[in-house]
């Protein structure tokens, strides 16, 4: 699920077994505030977001993974601002392997993302200007 915010700040994402609450300024500083009932229970311990400078995304997994909701949301009326992202859309029916390797994929960037390594050493960069110019000559 993405919400689509450019230069976002004050971004609050909760996660909870039966809903998400979204909330966050837009760069005009105009408030926005959205909760979306699910259809169904959620995974709300293996369920995460990541926010980008055009974006919030949220990673959502469902409690039942192999069975297919017939909406998002726990009403039967969509609301107006909510659309399928065909691009990143995922047929429940298919290859369940590559699915869950896909998933694990994703998980494991994530991780990259969030978790900050240390500089890489340059020990090996050479401090000699007159070696620079020649090999550039």
């Amino acid at each position: 699920m993405e919400f689509c915010v450019e230069d976002s700040t004050d971004v609050h994402v909760l996660i909870e077994d039966h809903r998400i609450v979204f909330s966050c300024q837009n760069a005009d500083g105009v408030e926005l505030y959205n909760e979306i009932e699910f259809y169904a229970k959620v995974n709300s311990k293996d369920s995460q977001d990541k926010r980008s400078g055009r974006s919030i995304t949220c990673f959502v997994r469902k409690w039942k993974e192999n069975v297919a909701w017939p909406r998002l949301t726990k009403e039967d009326i969509k609301p107006v601002w909510l659309s399928v992202d065909f691009d990143n859309w995922r047929d429940w029916e298919g290859d369940e392997e590559a699915e869950l390797a896909q998933v694990e994929h994703y998980a494991e960037l994530l991780k990259k993302v969030s978790t900050k390594k240390p500089p890489p050493a340059m020990d090996d960069l050479d401090d000699d200007s007159d070696s620079a110019d020649a090999t550039s000559n």
